[in-house]
């Protein structure tokens, strides 16, 4: 099959998967919403960080475009750096901010909100879409560059990206809907959202087709930003549960994310 042909099917149903198992978590009961976040985001920091220290970084040190070792630790730190300051600025927190917290609001609950509560529910549907959009895109590029270097690593890379993306799009979806959004228009606007990730995968395939020299790099930048998800934006969400059996469920899904992108890397070669 031809690369292109492979990254823009991966990069496709990667964001369409998200999004549907998201929309079909909305037909559950809020509370049962709120008990499957934490094992959906226990899961996906295993596959994240499986993903980039078995997966990205180990063919960024091997690629055959041989780069300084020293070179690749230095983009990862400064990597990890930038989306810090991403996340400053609320170009990356808004994808993350949710997961693995308790509560989830939901819609049709009367809050008996103030008018300045009600504008500020209404102006984040917008901010949300804007920013999902351009993490998408972000993707795109990462899945791209993975592909470009091997096909294996590339459907790799795309599970980590769809199982992260799960619990964030049902985040957004209730965002939305408590934003006065209907949740056929919610749909809508997360299908067009995730568009955004084969626009980025297809825009990185052309641009670096010609500067191949770079794909060690953008896999490192790209294991940087799965590490910095699911060290910063992921665990300490998990936190909040403490109990030893709570703690012991943590650790085994995180396990069986990790052993998952294992299995399915080894499989693949």
């Amino acid at each position: 099959m031809d690369l292109l042909v492979w990254i823009v099917f991966f990069s496709l149903i990667g964001g369409l998967l998200s999004v549907g198992f998201a929309a079909g978590f909305l037909l559950l009961s809020q509370q049962a919403r709120s008990h499957a976040v934490p094992y959906l985001v226990s899961f996906a920091i295993g596959a994240l960080l499986g993903a980039s220290f078995l997966g990205l970084i180990p063919h960024a040190i091997e690629h055959e475009f041989a780069v300084e070792a020293h070179s690749l630790g230095l983009t990862l730190l400064l990597g990890l750096l930038s989306f810090f300051l991403l996340e400053k600025l609320v170009l990356w927190r808004h994808c993350h901010s949710h997961h693995g917290h308790e509560h989830i609001p939901e819609l049709g609950h009367d809050h008996h909100d103030d008018n300045a509560h009600q504008h500020h529910g209404k102006a984040a549907g917008p901010l949300i879409l804007i920013g999902d959009t351009i993490h998408n895109f972000v993707d795109g590029i990462l899945i791209a560059a993975a592909f470009m270097t091997d096909v294996h690593l590339g459907i790799v890379t795309a599970l980590a990206i769809a199982a992260h993306e799960i619990p964030q799009e049902l985040g957004d979806f209730v965002i939305l809907l408590h934003s006065g959004y209907s949740r056929k228009k919610a749909l809508y606007f997360n299908i067009l959202s995730s568009m955004g990730t084969v626009i980025g995968a297809v825009f990185a395939y052309f641009l670096l087709a010609e500067m191949e020299q770079l794909l060690p790099y953008v896999l490192v930048v790209a294991a940087s930003s799965f590490i910095y998800i699911a060290v910063a934006d992921l665990i300490p969400g998990l936190h909040s549960r403490v109990r030893p059996s709570e703690t012991l469920q943590q650790t085994l899904l995180i396990s069986a994310g990790v052993i998952f992108i294992y299995l399915s890397h080894s499989m693949m070669h």
